[in-house]
């Protein structure tokens, strides 16, 4: 089994493939490789930044179709802090910015009065006890770098929400597609969990 950590220049990524090896996935490249991606088993979508620049380095790299074949496919997928915004239809940060569309919604910054960035541990919600957050007590503390949020249409697709001035969703899942604004790899012991049970529902 190919786990491919997608590489498209938002952000650090060797605490998330460390991680993964950590929880016993055995085969993890780090890769902007469109073939690479193509063969890929287990698709990981992390990212840190700006989503406009994200979209722009996602449409130079050209494996924007890979990502949204792996995804048809059903291949297991996990996106991680910017990896979550990217999968709805826009986004307003600089500007509005059309994203990948997997899921109908919009990305928009954090309400006002908050600090931005919202930077730190915070507790989580868990609305679907099972997949993601399977053997997770709820109200657990999870590590957040981000200073907007995604709004889905479809209520379904919601796993978790978080409390920062407002409750926005803070995980979504939904068939093979798995998704969380907070960091699991900065998250220590249930960061790991997180991973753990992605590893068992991909069988990786």
């Amino acid at each position: 089994m190919l786990t491919v950590v997608v590489d498209y220049g938002m952000g650090n990524l060797r605490s998330v493939y460390k991680a993964l090896l950590h929880v016993g996935f055995k085969n993890v490249e780090v890769s902007s490789d469109k073939n690479l991606i193509d063969k890929a088993d287990i698709i990981v979508f992390p990212g840190v930044g700006a989503f406009k620049d994200a979209m722009r380095n996602l449409k130079e790299s050209r494996i924007i179709d890979s990502l949204l074949e792996g995804i048809k496919r059903e291949k297991p997928f996990l996106g991680i802090c910017l990896g979550l915004q990217l999968l709805f239809e826009k986004s307003y940060e600089f500007g509005e910015e059309e994203g990948l569309g997997v899921f109908k919604g919009e990305v928009k910054l954090l309400p006002r009065g908050v600090k931005i960035p919202h930077m730190g541990w915070n507790q989580v919600w868990i609305k679907k006890e099972r997949g993601l957050f399977k053997g997770i007590k709820n109200g657990s503390y999870f590590y957040f770098v981000h200073s907007y949020r995604v709004i889905p249409e479809e209520e379904d697709i919601v796993a978790s929400t978080t409390d920062y001035g407002e409750y926005f969703v803070s995980a979504v899942e939904k068939d093979n597609i798995w998704a969380v604004q907070f960091h699991p790899e900065k998250s220590q012991k249930l960061g790991l969990k997180i991973l753990e049970n992605f590893k068992e529902f991909s069988n990786g």
